[in-house]
């Protein structure tokens, strides 16, 4: 079956892949990688940028200003974050790529459905378990 490009055997088991398939989807998720990166990079610069703006123009501030300031660089903050995690979960997945687990939960082994590696190729867990970990964590 075709996964975002990349041909997933079996159940998308880890296991059964050709070198063809395993560098198809190695390339989709180096593409991945690369656009978290580069999308990073530029909201990083942005950031920089609106902290000048901040210090330059902070003078005579009232409290809506002064809130107004904070929700952005907060909208900002939340931003990088959320690009660094789609960058370091499509790094993980290259990696589980390279030892021959990807395609396989973490938590219990079986294989992840391949419909769940098609919404979202770094995933690392199966449906149960992410539940699971939810509810954990809350």
């Amino acid at each position: 079956m075709l996964v975002n490009g990349a041909v997933i055997t079996g159940k998308g088991a880890a296991k059964g892949r050709t070198p063809e398939e395993v560098e198809r989807i190695r390339s989709i998720l180096r593409g991945r990688f690369d656009d978290a990166s580069t999308e990073y990079e530029e909201a990083l610069a942005e950031s920089h940028k609106l902290r000048l703006v901040e210090i330059g123009d902070a003078a005579g501030d009232d409290q809506a200003d002064s809130g107004s300031k904070t929700a952005e660089r907060d909208a900002a903050t939340s931003l990088l974050r959320t690009l660094l995690d789609r960058r370091t979960q499509a790094e993980h997945a290259i990696h589980r790529l390279d030892e021959g687990t990807y395609g396989n939960c973490e938590g219990c082994s079986n294989p992840i459905p391949v419909e769940r590696l098609e919404v979202f190729p770094s995933a690392t867990t199966c449906v149960n378990c992410k539940q699971v970990r939810e509810r954990r964590a809350s």
